[in-house]
This record gives C-alpha cells, sequence and structure tokens, in this order.
C-alpha cells in the first residue's frame, strides 16, 4: 500500500445472519477487493471482528481496512452488497492492561 490511512468499519446488520451467510458476504467482500484494486484503487482488508447476539447469531462486524480515501472503503462495501453502518479513521491505539 502507498498512501493510505486505515479506516474501521461497523457493519450493523438488520437480523443475525448464519456463519454461512458471514461465509458468503466475505466471498463477495474479496471478490470486490480484487476488483477495485484491479480499477487502480488502493484498498486492502486488515482483520474483521464478529459481532454475535446472546443466541450466538452474526448481527455485524467491526472492520479494518487500509485504503486511499474513505470514498474507496464506501464503494467496496456498496459493490459487495455490505452495509457500512458507520466508517471512521483509525486512531493511535490505547496501551495499558
Amino acid at each position: 500500500m502507498s498512501d493510505t490511512d486505515d479506516f474501521l468499519i461497523l457493519r450493523e446488520l438488520p437480523e443475525p445472519i448464519t456463519e454461512d451467510e458471514l461465509d458468503a458476504a466475505a466471498e463477495a467482500s474479496g471478490e470486490t477487493l480484487s476488483e477495485l484494486r484491479g480499477e487502480g484503487v488502493d484498498i486492502e482488508w486488515v482483520d474483521s471482528e464478529v459481532l454475535t447476539d446472546d443466541d450466538g447469531g452474526i448481527v455485524g462486524t467491526f472492520c479494518h481496512y487500509e485504503a486511499e480515501s474513505e470514498d474507496a472503503v464506501r464503494e467496496h462495501a456498496e459493490r459487495a452488497g455490505l452495509p457500512a453502518t458507520k466508517v471512521t479513521r483509525r486512531g493511535d491505539p490505547l496501551s495499558g492492561e
């Protein structure tokens, strides 16, 4: 990556989904990332945390991307059919216990 920033994306889902649905979303995300990079967009997935409800249903994710802009992150979400409830730049991590 060249001139990128770190972005954190909260993806809230209206209804819980299954592991299989999450896997399908991850596959769509990866395909869309490849397409965008093929078009010259500087964007890369770093990692994701899965959010669950009390019954173990998947209710969202919290994703970390490196990208050239917030617009690139939002374009990825739109094309992949993923929610982007909130997109923010990542600040310095906290230290401590």
